[in-house]
C-alpha cells in the first residue's frame, strides 16, 4: 500500500502517535510518545501540537494525554453498530413499563444525536427518527451528556451554541444552564419540562461504556400532564435500570 503512492505516511504517522497511549499509558512525556511511535523527537512534537489544537491531545506540563474528543474516530462505528442494537431490547421493555416513548442520543458537539428510539405517539410538532437533532442545552438527555463532561468544556458548548428560547420556559441564560448541569451531574439524571417544546417533558440518565466514560442518555418522553416532579419520581426507578442493563451489556462489548 505504501508503494502505491496512495499511501499517506502523515496520516499514519499521526495515528501512531494516538494510538502511544492507552490504559496502562494514559500520560506520556514526548520522549515516551516519540519512543512509542517509533518518530524522533521533533516530528513527535509536531504530531501532538497538531493533535492538541485539534482537540485531541492535552498538555499538562511536560506530560501528554488524550482528551475525551478521541471517542469521536471510534463511536461512529459504535453508535452504528454496538449502542443502537444493544439499548434497543431495553428500550424496548423500558417503554413497555413506563408506557411512553423512549429513546437513546449522543453528543455530537452542540447537539444531541438519536440514535435509538422506541415511540409510543407522536409527541412533538416534529417528528423525531434517528439521526434527529436537538441543541443539547435544552433536551434533558442533552444535559446528561454535557453534565458528564468538565465544567469549562460544558460552560464551553453551551455559550457556542447561543441559547435562544425554543418555548417560553426554555433555559438561556448560559449561568443559569451551567448550573442547572451542576445539579444534573450531582443527582445522575436530568428532568426538563417544556423547555424544548411546549407540552412535552422528558427524564433522561446516562449509559456507560466499560471504562464508565458516559457514551450515551436514555430518556423517557411525554406530554406534560399532572406535577413534572411527581412524573419524575415515578419514573426514575425504571429509566436508571434499564440505563443500568445497557451499561451491562457495554461493557461486555
Amino acid at each position: 500500500m505504501s508503494e502505491s503512492g496512495e499511501f499517506v505516511q502523515s496520516l499514519a504517522r499521526g495515528l501512531e502517535v494516538i494510538r502511544a497511549f492507552d490504559a496502562e499509558n494514559p500520560a506520556l512525556t514526548l520522549s515516551d510518545v516519540a519512543r512509542r511511535a517509533d518518530l524522533t523527537r521533533a516530528a513527535a512534537r509536531r504530531f501532538l501540537q497538531t493533535l492538541e489544537t485539534l482537540g485531541y491531545v492535552r498538555a499538562d506540563g511536560r506530560v501528554f494525554s488524550l482528551t475525551p474528543r478521541v471517542l469521536e474516530l471510534g463511536f461512529s462505528y459504535l453508535s452504528a453498530l454496538s449502542l443502537p442494537a444493544l439499548a434497543q431490547p431495553h428500550l424496548e421493555r423500558l417503554s413497555r413499563e413506563v408506557g411512553e416513548s423512549v429513546s437513546s442520543a449522543v453528543l455530537d458537539g452542540a447537539d444531541i444525536v438519536y440514535v435509538a428510539r422506541v415511540p409510543t405517539r407522536r409527541i412533538m410538532s416534529v417528528g423525531i427518527t434517528i439521526g434527529t437533532r436537538f441543541p443539547a442545552y435544552a433536551t434533558s438527555m442533552g444535559r446528561v451528556l454535557l453534565a458528564a463532561l468538565p465544567r469549562e468544556q460544558a460552560r464551553e458548548i453551551v455559550s457556542v451554541s447561543h441559547p435562544t428560547s425554543l418555548t417560553p420556559r426554555t433555559r438561556t441564560d448560559v449561568d443559569a444552564i451551567v448550573a442547572e448541569l451542576d445539579t444534573v451531574r450531582a443527582q445522575g439524571w436530568s428532568l426538563v419540562d417544556g423547555e424544548l417544546e411546549e407540552g412535552l417533558r422528558s427524564l433522561a440518565a446516562p449509559v456507560h461504556d466499560r471504562q464508565g466514560v458516559v457514551v450515551a442518555a436514555v430518556n423517557i418522553s411525554a406530554s406534560a400532564r399532572g406535577d413534572a416532579a411527581t412524573w419524575g419520581e415515578e419514573c426514575l426507578p425504571a429509566l436508571r435500570t434499564a440505563a443500568g442493563a445497557i451499561d451491562a451489556d457495554l461493557r461486555l462489548v
